[in-house]
């Protein structure tokens, strides 16, 4: 049998006693779906340092999403996190490199999302019966054709910047799933996580830097640190 590839373990980009921040890469799912094949938590092994279990997810990313990904090192950990998370306590900064350009500089999403199972597959679509999800973003730049978002989830829905940026008549590059035309990897990006982990102390603040599939697409909207 066929030794399933490896996958190397993510850079890490913040660690202390209680939980490691890693820089997920892009293309990449965070645990095995259904049908198997590799994914980050194979690699998990390798992010011990000394304890005698590896970490496991705080939280998700998506398979094409890259950036900032929580890991708690022990159960304790992981409870304390799972109590922000659901608490949402835990302030989530993305970027997105979106087709077109929003109606205004900055503003709110407010749309209820559900999940629509079809025989070719499943997709979140746009639906006042599901459940709440608000998103907040600001144009930090653009092009004529494209436009540089930052964006504050302030819920955790499945696909939910993805379908937002949509409805606001500019998906995220890449995103066919949700209406993009031009053929790009998914320009989406977990820009910088924020947690209250420790009381009477600043908040932990941890920023990934953006993927180098992105950089041509920030270049043209003015972002100058991509090389």
């Amino acid at each position: 049998m066929r030794a399933r590839p490896a996958v190397p373990p993510p850079p890490v980009l913040y660690k202390d006693a209680l939980i490691l921040v890693v820089d997920k890469p892009a293309g990449i799912p965070v645990h095995a779906g259904p049908g198997g094949g590799p994914n980050l938590e194979d690699c998990f092994g390798a992010l011990r340092f000394g304890l005698p279990r590896p970490p496991a997810l705080a939280h998700r990313l998506d398979r094409d999403t890259s950036g900032c990904l929580v890991l708690g090192r022990h159960p304790k950990a992981l409870r304390k996190l799972g109590r922000l998370f659901s608490e949402g306590r835990v302030e989530k900064t993305y970027w997105a490199v979106v087709e077109g350009s929003p109606p205004a500089t900055e503003g709110r999403v407010d749309l209820a999302l559900r999940k629509e199972t079809r025989r070719t597959g499943w997709r979140m679509v746009i639906d006042e019966r599901g459940q709440a999800a608000i998103t907040d973003y600001r144009v930090l730049g653009r092009t004529p054709d494209m436009t540089w978002l930052e964006l504050y989830p302030r819920t955790g829905r499945t696909h939910q910047i993805r379908v937002h940026c949509a409805s606001l008549g500019c998906p995220v590059l890449g995103d066919a799933a949700y209406g993009a035309r031009r053929s790009a990897p998914l320009h989406l990006h977990s820009r910088a996580i924020a947690l209250p982990l420790y009381p009477n102390r600043p908040e932990i603040r941890v920023e990934a830097p953006p993927p180098r599939h992105m950089h041509d697409a920030l270049r043209a909207c003015g972002y100058a640190e991509a090389t």
